[in-house]
């Protein structure tokens, strides 16, 4: 594929959500979440997402709500605020709508102990149901032992995804996340004996040290470990909002052309191992269930990234968790002590968030079924003139087309520059002020 460097100079969001979270405020919080759970059907489908912000080491790439868990006090409390958030919703909803999705995120999930995590499933099936719902979680390979996945096998998760990032040395020591091929492998072998049938393995290009070569070799230990679901993310280099990230070497990180080339790469060495490409960084076997829905075109996008989650209406659950509401997104307290201090007091803990007019559904569909399906119709949005002419650059280099209404991105040629294109789509980012990162 052709690089177009002017065509990806500016900073886009992953339109993870639109409006995306740099659009909150704090004029939206927590009066608006509790009315808004009260306008959830009786039949809706629910997703759930329990946000865990702890993690045994902490990484210096991650940009993650996410802290150290070496107190087992403060894991405690933070539990503790989790079950008294899951009454107050569940009080909210008073029966209504239907739990059919369960995931667990961090940080790390397997932060909190084994009684810990039976005692979330338990208390979620009990006040808000679930008994059939497909359960998920996050896991980091470095603090998994037998006793965690037992927990695992006993509660009957479905689906794991485990943050592998790189197999090389030393780019782990590089990012602070030094982890053995051989606990990476101990990790897949425990959780498909612990019934994992979807398991992702998240991977990371553009990062400091990073070359074609040893990217290319940790695509081939990847595909030789054969998970159903590869996350393949471009690293976002932001260090002046995240000061983590100043441990990192700018110097050592790849240029955004080699990071182009990184991309394609993992694409086509993916897609020959047999991966079905799911929008612009997803890929699965085609009997995955996130395989079966992009050929079915049932593919959504949602705060995790591309899913086969068919829920409009989500809900987060702990410090910074961002819901997904009729007619709102709204985001928890991201402070992990003020969280607590207010759903231990029976008090919603939103703290910002946004709402959705009519004309931004519109324009958020539009942009999810441009990055979902690779085409959308323009012709409800007002500014559809606007965006016909600025995606005519596209147009006229191939990656993408404009016929009657219809935006769509070339095949064979379009996906890297797909959040782009999407950026023309948002009215917010006509005046980028750069918080965020690379568009490849």
């Amino acid at each position: 594929m052709t690089y177009h460097p002017d065509l990806l100079a500016r900073p886009v969001p992953r339109y993870t959500s639109y409006p995306t979270a740099a659009e909150f405020t704090d004029h939206v919080g927590a009066e608006d979440q509790p009315r808004a759970l009260g306008r959830v059907r009786g039949d809706e489908p629910l997703s759930l997402y329990l946000h865990v912000p702890f993690c045994e080491k902490i990484c210096f790439y991650c940009g993650c709500n996410t802290g150290a868990a070496n107190r087992s006090a403060r894991l405690e409390r933070y539990v503790a605020a989790l079950h008294a958030e899951i009454e107050l919703v569940a009080a909210r909803l008073g029966g209504r709508g239907r739990v059919i999705r369960v995931a667990f995120g961090g940080g790390s999930p397997n932060a909190l102990s084994p009684e810990q995590l039976e005692g979330l499933h338990s208390h979620i099936l009990d006040a808000l149901g679930g008994d059939h719902a497909a359960w998920s979680i996050e896991i980091d390979p470095r603090s998994l032992d037998e006793a965690f996945l037992d927990a695992v096998a006993r509660i009957g998760f479905e689906r794991a995804s485990l943050g592998v990032q790189t197999f090389d040395p030393a780019i782990q020591e590089a990012i602070g996340r030094i982890q053995p091929l051989e606990s990476i492998a101990a990790a897949t072998q425990g959780l498909r004996k612990a019934g994992i049938t979807s398991l992702n393995f998240d991977l990371m290009y553009g990062l400091p040290r990073q070359d074609a070569a040893n990217f290319g070799a940790t695509l081939d230990v990847a595909v030789d470990m054969r998970p159903d679901r590869l996350a393949v993310f471009g690293y976002a280099h932001v260090p002046q909002i995240i000061p983590r990230q100043r441990k990192i070497d700018d110097s050592a990180l790849p240029g955004t052309e080699a990071r182009f080339a990184m991309a394609q790469q993992a694409q086509r060495r993916l897609v020959d191992a047999g991966y079905a490409t799911v929008g612009f960084d997803h890929f699965a076997l085609p009997e995955d269930p996130l395989g079966r829905a992009a050929a079915a075109g049932r593919v959504r996008r949602n705060f995790q990234g591309y899913t086969d989650d068919p829920c409009n209406v989500s809900i987060g659950l702990g410090a910074s968790a961002i819901s997904r509401l009729p007619g709102l997104l709204v985001q928890n307290d991201k402070n992990g002590g003020r969280y607590g201090l207010k759903v231990g007091n029976g008090l919603f803990a939103a703290e910002r968030g946004v709402l959705l007019t009519p004309l931004e559904r519109i324009r958020g569909h539009a942009i999810e079924k441009l990055l979902c399906n690779g085409a959308c119709d323009i012709r409800p949005l007002h500014d559809r003139q606007r965006i016909k002419a600025a995606v005519q650059p596209f147009v006229e280099r191939g990656l993408a087309s404009c016929k009657d209404g219809i935006i769509g991105i070339d095949p064979d040629k379009g996906w890297p520059y797909a959040r782009a294109i999407a950026a023309l789509f948002d009215p917010w980012r006509q005046d980028s002020k750069g918080r965020f990162s690379n568009a490849v």
